[in-house]
């Protein structure tokens, strides 16, 4: 069994988890159906007292009973923390996903964007302040997750008269999928940082450095477009240039930190009730917590390094030199310092699950969709939002549902009327399985103003068949 069959059973993640897998491979020589298995464990998960000595499931009955009597004594946060929310037709699940964050003892406050769409633990498109705490589902799996731009010194022209280099520039210069790596591995000063900080990250600078430069699968892309440029910015003056964008994060690395510091800190929060479970924290004080915060910025100087390495090795091959430069992460936790609700400013730590950071002043990317456009925004430091903005035009649908409701002929047309080419993405990724970008930048007028719009004209990502990372 998975870990999601033993969650349908009603065993939480973590240690818990870990025993019934270990009864199941001792049960598995005796022959025994492992349906029964599965059965009696799930009579233990209802009901755990009656099995506390049984020689084969007593510890687990131990594990389940203890959490039992632990959740009894959750208190929750004294009134939920105030929570903004920003646009409209969003999702229940989302709704109360950031109802139930802002219940939890260390909130302080929250917002949520108009891209929201449920996820685990926190929603997308949530904003969490916490008081020195920090939670491994409210960053998310895909850690510092990030959007980069590079304008380039090329025309316009060169999407339609030069589009054989622009492809084999994409192609070349970055891998999609999964296990995408390098076999000639690529360099970058982050794989001289010290990736000892902890025994994770340890173990994985080798994997890190096989994947170093890749783009990975899901929602993740890598496209060229035009840039409309609607007020000059950083010496780039007004009118269209020839711009390449890119989406990725931190790749299998970062979602064995999320995983592995997620479980701890389930672990170490058994008095959470099962809906807060994907929330549990570790304190900013405590060993654990002072480990994954240190795991967190390798991985966010990780990410970075990715989509640089894109981004140089493709302007090298085209012989192009960069003229802007803008990037943000939208998958990170920040130490920043806050007015909040009641009028008091204080020290908090600001986890935003797929919302793009949108302090007085600073520059950000929010993508639309692989036939939409996407937007270069300033921010409007506006506090009830904690600064902060979507980061995209988020999901409409789940991924099963847009298999079900579209198919390629569909895609094909949208894509045909928008101009846009497709080397490869998964059904799942079609522009109508997005919300509208415009709904959702309108929505969002007080957090940002838009200062570019991107239009994706050559769009690349993992082919069909590859499992979603972001």
């Amino acid at each position: 069994m998975k870990n999601r069959d033993l969650r349908r059973l009603g065993l939480p993640a973590g240690e818990c988890t870990a025993v019934a897998k270990r009864i199941l491979e001792a049960t598995k020589a005796t022959g025994r159906d492992m349906r029964d298995v599965g059965a009696e464990l799930s009579r233990v998960s209802a009901d755990p007292a009656p099995y506390v000595d049984h020689a084969e499931y007593g510890e687990l009955a131990r594990l389940l009973a203890a959490r039992v009597s632990a959740q009894a004594g959750f208190t929750p946060r004294q009134g939920a923390a105030p929570c903004r929310v920003y646009g409209e037709d969003i999702e229940q699940g989302a709704l109360q996903q950031m109802e139930n964050a802002c219940r939890l003892p260390v909130a302080v406050a929250g917002a949520l964007m108009p891209d929201a769409h449920q996820g685990y633990g926190l929603p997308i498109g949530g904003v969490l302040a916490t008081d020195a705490a920090v939670i491994p589902y409210a960053v998310g799996v895909d850690i510092a997750c990030r959007m980069k731009m590079t304008v380039l010194d090329l025309p316009v022209s060169a999407l339609e008269t030069g589009r054989h280099e622009l492809v084999r520039a994409i192609e070349r210069e970055t891998r999609f999928g999964v296990g995408a790596e390098f076999s000639a591995r690529r360099h970058h000063t982050v794989m001289d940082r010290d990736w000892n900080v902890t025994v994770v990250t340890q173990r994985l600078k080798d994997k890190a450095w096989a994947q170093l430069g890749t783009s990975g699968s899901g929602n993740h892309f890598v496209e060229f477009g035009v840039l409309e440029v609607f007020e000059a910015v950083g010496g780039l003056p007004p009118g269209e240039h020839l711009a390449l964008l890119s989406h990725s994060g931190s790749r299998g690395s970062g979602a064995t930190v999320a995983q592995h510091y997620s479980k701890v800190a389930r672990d170490l929060r058994p008095e959470l009730p099962q809906e807060l479970g994907h929330l549990a924290w570790l304190d900013l004080a405590s060993e654990a917590g002072a480990e994954y915060w240190a795991a967190m910025e390798l991985m966010g100087a990780y990410a970075a390094a990715n989509h640089e390495l894109i981004h140089r090795h493709v302007a090298r091959a085209l012989g192009a030199a960069v003229r802007l430069d803008v990037e943000n992460h939208h998958n990170f936790a920040w130490r920043e310092r806050h007015v909040l609700a009641d009028g008091s400013e204080r020290d908090v730590i600001v986890h935003r699950k797929g919302a793009t950071p949108a302090g007085l002043g600073v520059l950000g990317i929010i993508p639309g969709s692989m036939a939409a456009p996407g937007y270069l925004v300033r921010g409007k430091g506006d506090a009830a939002s904690l600064q902060s903005a979507s980061h995209g035009a988020g999901r409409r649908m789940s991924r099963t549902r847009a298999k079900q409701e579209y198919t390629w002929e569909d895609a094909r047309r949208v894509l045909e009327e928008r101009g846009v080419t497709l080397l490869s993405a998964g059904l799942d990724e079609v522009p109508m399985a997005y919300k509208d970008i415009d709904t959702v930048m309108a929505a969002q007028q007080t957090l940002v103003e838009a200062i570019a719009r991107f239009q994706p004209r050559l769009v690349k990502m993992a082919p069909a068949g590859e499992a979603p990372e972001d």
